[in-house]
């Protein structure tokens, strides 16, 4: 037998997250990069011998021992341009996934790294994910520029999860595993109410001043002398107040008149005889109502909201979910994933509706990152008969399988997608989903497999760029479309299960064309077949024509 002619080929493949380290970078920027590398795997397997190494600095003692047993050797970083080493002896090419419509072509904190154009001009050559991010690439480098778009090989993986998990519109029943923790927004006693902070009454401050020297108090003015028109003045007065007063009143002001304008013309020894009658009446009292509590009733306790206290997450903990079952993963921390207009959405648009239920894989491994903002918003949107179930934790094969096998559809609401590995993995289980047709998604997302959620361009910056400079463009996805995507797809599955299994037939055909082995594998060996000749006529002009 012929010997092939990739069988002395050595691919040395690096991403900077690992086998040993995944359950821990959940939620770094470039944790995603681990499971392209994984994807990608078998596909250099398939070409020559694949060496894995933990740090780029065991590169070149690889390189050189490969050397002298005269056999190639390429290095394939899975790593972005201003984390990709260029000292390196071993040639190399870069694996990028971006989802701006510029790349980085300037510099800034001294770090001539962070201009992507000259790293990537300098390894002469590429490998992206999708269409977006060559045409990202070329409109810096040039049309000629040697870039390869090479989705990730996944239909085949999942060929034992469509035939165990066959879809379903509407969910009977599944069981979600999960080593972390589950809030269910059914489960948290969800309440507006709760948003406001206890307030906690601090004891007075007790101020110990120097008491003041008493001053003498200041002599009354004398009272004007009581002449006759003044007496009979007085008299004219209280008896006008009698005239037009109770009995009580009238008591009264004979009492006034009498000390005001004829108790000194009284003899002393008539006086006492006169004290008697006098005496003041009592006002009329109203009952006191006793407000301490009887002794043998308890008083009432005042109910202080309680501080934050996150779950535990070290637990394996399980739930069941049905009905008509949305499914997204995504990293909370991520400012590209809108995420807030996905759960907003939700809650709107099926907030009357008991069997919808949204399940958020987060890709965080910090829940504190997260928790209070994410109880925040649901609290805000309380009440809602539909159900947010929200896992955290890290999701073994097995548990992530039991997850694709729940969901009716997918849904992304990403501001920008350098590839969507989620849902693309979704769609290879044949499930319908909810995204929008922008960036890498335009690549596979049509109306003929998801429900399109309309967006516009709006500016932004390089996320790496420290000056926070509007340098690029993103998409602003339409909050009604996806509100109506939500309803549309819900009815569908609810009323036209015939068309909902259309779409689901026609999803997993879509990654069949678009990221099944053999034509992601022939791709990859026409570019380093003509790289190996300096061939520089640019591939991506025959893969683009494909749908990636």
């Amino acid at each position: 037998m012929a010997a092939s002619p990739w069988d002395a080929m050595n691919f040395i493949l690096y991403s900077d997250v690992n086998d040993s380290s995944i359950s821990q970078s959940l939620g770094r920027p470039e944790y995603s990069y681990y499971f392209v590398l994984k994807a990608y795997r078998p596909l250099f397997e398939s070409l020559g011998q694949v060496h894995v190494v933990s740090s780029a600095a065991e590169v070149d003692s690889l390189y050189r021992q490969l050397q002298q047993a005269g056999q190639d050797c390429l290095f394939i970083s899975f790593a972005p341009p201003h984390k990709t080493p260029t000292d390196l002896q071993c040639p190399m090419v870069c694996v990028v996934a971006w989802e701006f419509d510029t790349i980085p072509a300037e510099h800034w904190d001294n770090d001539p790294r962070q201009d992507w154009s000259r790293t990537l001009a300098r390894l002469g050559r590429v490998i992206t994910l999708s269409t977006h991010t060559a045409e990202a690439i070329r409109r810096t480098l040039g049309d000629d520029f040697p870039v390869l778009v090479l989705p990730t090989p996944l239909w085949e993986r999942f060929a034992d999860i469509r035939q165990q998990y066959p879809g379903t519109p509407v969910n009977a029943g599944a069981t979600l595993q999960i080593k972390g923790c589950i809030l269910d927004s059914r489960a948290m006693g969800l309440s507006a109410d709760g948003l406001i902070a206890p307030i906690i009454e601090q004891p007075p401050v007790e101020i110990v001043e120097p008491e003041p020297e008493p001053q003498p108090e200041p002599e009354p003015p004398p009272a004007p002398p009581l002449t006759l028109r003044r007496r009979l003045f007085i008299s004219k007065h209280y008896l006008r107040e009698a005239g037009r007063s109770t009995l009580f009143l009238l008591k009264h002001n004979l009492l006034m008149w009498y000390r005001e304008a004829v108790r000194d013309l009284v003899p002393d020894a008539v006086r006492p005889w006169l004290a008697r009658f006098r005496t003041p009446q009592p006002l009329p009292v109203e009952p006191v109502v006793n407000e301490t509590p009887e002794p043998d009733e308890p008083a009432p306790v005042q109910e202080e909201h309680p501080q934050a206290a996150f779950p535990d997450t070290s637990q394996t903990v399980e739930i069941l979910v049905d009905g008509v079952v949305y499914v997204s993963v995504f990293n909370p921390d991520d400012g590209r994933k809108n995420w807030h207009h996905l759960i907003t959405a939700f809650c709107w648009a099926l907030r009357d509706v008991e069997d919808a239920t949204l399940v958020l894989k987060m890709t965080q491994n910090d829940l504190s990152t997260y928790y209070v903002e994410l109880m925040t918003l649901l609290s805000q949107l309380s009440p809602f008969a539909c159900r947010v179930v929200v896992m955290h934790g890290y999701l073994q094969d097995e548990q992530f399988a039991r997850l694709y096998g729940a969901a009716s559809y997918y849904v992304n609401a990403s501001r920008c997608e350098g590839l969507c590995l989620p849902l693309m993995e979704f769609m290879s289980c044949a499930r319908p989903v909810i995204a929008p047709n922008h960036t890498a998604m335009r690549d596979y997302i049509d109306e003929r497999v998801a429900f399109v959620v309309k967006s516009s361009q709006e500016p932004t910056i390089w996320p790496e760029d420290a000056r926070i400079l509007y340098r690029t463009l993103r998409h602003r996805p339409d909050w009604g479309s996806l509100k109506m995507a939500y309803e549309n797809s819900y009815a569908m599955a609810k009323n036209q299960p015939d068309a909902w299994q259309t779409m689901a037939d026609e999803a997993s055909e879509r990654m069949h064309e678009y990221c099944s082995f053999a034509p992601v594998q022939q791709r990859l060996a026409l570019f380093f077949k003509q790289e190996s000749v300096r061939d520089v006529v640019p591939v991506v002009a025959e893969t683009g024509a494909a749908s990636c």
